[in-house]
């Protein structure tokens, strides 16, 4: 996955539809989340669409597997995804990814309907990693 300011880059030089097309392509470059790991558990609540997140750790770095079964709901999980991939669980788990997603302006790019979830997938994640953290 490209950090999150490659990606920003890249997001503020294009407009409209091709913002679209970039979060559709930022959800295909997810890693793959076996269905098996698509649970109850793993549900971000609150989305119009089914989102999955599942964290992993390696060597104290934590790595999010994740899933929507709509594009560009994928491409905006994946944008959270970004801000916190392979980072220490204690710094995902207090950082402010919502001022991380700042330069995005996603409440403005896109339907109320496609962003309602944000906060939810964030929160999500940064309960992983407390949980991960405090073990």
């Amino acid at each position: 996955m490209r950090p999150l300011d490659d990606i920003a880059e890249e997001y503020n030089f294009l407009e409209g539809d091709e913002r679209y097309r970039l979060l559709i392509e930022l959800g295909r470059e997810l890693d793959a989340m076996p269905d098996a790991l698509k649970t109850d558990a793993t549900l971000v609540r609150g989305c119009s669409a089914s989102v999955w997140v599942y964290p992993t750790e390696t060597e104290g770095q934590l790595h999010f597997l994740a899933d929507s079964n709509a594009a560009i709901t994928k491409g905006i999980v994946a944008l959270v995804i970004a801000a916190v991939q392979d980072r220490p669980a204690a710094e995902v788990a207090q950082m402010d990814v919502t001022a991380a997603l700042d330069p995005f302006d996603l409440k403005n790019q896109l339907s109320s309907n496609r962003t309602q979830g944000v906060p939810n997938m964030i929160a999500l994640v940064q309960q992983h990693a407390a949980r991960i953290a405090a073990s």
